[in-house]
């Protein structure tokens, strides 16, 4: 496909609003995918050390 313009481009006809909704959903969710089990890993981490600590202490 070729486009006279940028803009042309970015319109993709009369399609862009769904284009772009949708890479931008994908995205978001790829984010999550990445980010959720990174963070549960974190929380995961610190919650054993809280615990090993407590473990310590006793």
């Amino acid at each position: 496909m070729s486009f006279a313009s940028f803009a042309e481009f970015i319109a993709m006809g009369t399609h862009g609003p769904y284009v772009w909704a949708s890479y931008g959903v994908s995205l978001a969710i790829i984010g999550l995918n990445v980010a959720l089990p990174l963070l549960a890993r974190r929380r995961y981490l610190q919650d054993e050390a809280r615990r090993m600590r407590r473990e310590e202490s006793k």
